[in-house]
């Protein structure tokens, strides 16, 4: 058998880093041969996390199929969010939590997709199927992914699944999840050092809505005007991107992790679409405030997609 390596989205989160280090070791439980991978570096959240639980983050690849024939895929499906060379390699392993979106394959797969807050708490649940012991500082990582996709399980996209998991893992982890939780949240939210691009394109998605190509970003802050404060910065960073990539539509979320309210920015083209998805008018500074929107998967991604293709 042989090797096939393990990896999540672009721009990798918690969540992308910590399924891929879970489910590789898994599969290698399994008997397969694996190598969890990262398509990019990660942010400071997640190197929050590895330092708490000492663990190494994968290595960075841009292609897979100069190295291997065959892969599994995490927290993502949709090929504009995976790496470039995906239809030169057989996917063979799907573990995600998100929508499906223009994935086919040649060849059937597994497939595990369940509509819980995290990717890794489908993979706990794996583990406990399977009666395999999650080792202490893997179940350290895996925790901290679902208090990032959850916000410490105040997201709508929270569970009971996932707040069970939690429980779990951080009893394995030998840590107070949620005294470790905000230390872990906050860590990720220290944006005086980085610049203009890092935040709004440091966690953003592609998706492709009727014929647009809008790319959604999404930072977390305490304080709003960390962010707003350079503003200006910001919509040149947006509106370089967008010429460099050929989006159509650039949306970033800026979400207050205290509160679990957002404000969102929008440039482009479509901005009437992005105010009937929210029916609600951009102010003059290209802004609207969104109270209780925490979640780009299920409170951005949706309602956009229903104005864009109606």
């Amino acid at each position: 058998m042989s090797k096939e390596l393990v990896f999540g989205h672009q721009k990798p989160d918690t969540d992308t880093i910590a399924a891929a280090m879970a489910f590789s070791y898994y599969q290698n439980q399994l008997g397969y041969e694996t190598e969890a991978v990262a398509l990019g570096e990660v942010n400071d959240e997640t190197k929050f996390a590895l330092n708490k639980f000492g663990m190494q983050a994968p290595r960075v690849v841009e292609t897979v199929a100069n190295e291997v024939d065959a892969v599994m895929l995490v927290d993502h499906n949709e090929p504009a969010q995976s790496v470039a060379d995906l239809d030169q390699v057989t996917v063979t392993h799907l573990i995600d939590h998100h929508r499906l979106n223009g994935f086919n394959t040649a060849q059937p797969l597994w497939a595990t997709l369940r509509p819980y807050g995290c990717v890794s708490t489908i993979i706990t649940e794996l583990f406990q199927d399977a009666h395999i012991d999650i080792p202490q500082n893997l179940a350290g990582m895996m925790l901290s992914a679902i208090i990032s996709d959850t916000l410490l399980l105040k997201s709508p996209t929270t569970t009971d699944h996932d707040g069970e998991a939690v429980k779990r893992l951080a009893k394995v982890a030998g840590v107070d999840y949620e005294e470790y939780g905000l230390q872990m949240l906050k860590a990720g939210t220290n944006l005086a050092a980085k610049s203009d691009e890092a935040i709004v394109d440091g966690d953003a998605k592609t998706f492709e809505l009727a014929d647009s190509k809008v790319r959604i970003g999404q930072v977390n802050t305490v304080d709003l005007d960390d962010v707003f404060s350079r503003q200006e910065g910001i919509e040149a960073a947006m509106q370089a991107l967008m010429d460099e990539n050929g989006y159509d539509t650039f949306v970033l979320i800026v979400t207050n992790i205290l509160n679990s309210d957002s404000d969102l920015l929008a440039l482009g083209a479509n901005l009437d679409k992005v105010e009937a998805a929210f029916d609600k008018k951009l102010n003059d500074q290209k802004r609207m405030n969104l109270p209780g929107v925490v979640s780009r998967k299920k409170q951005v991604v949706p309602p956009l997609t229903k104005a864009f293709e109606g």
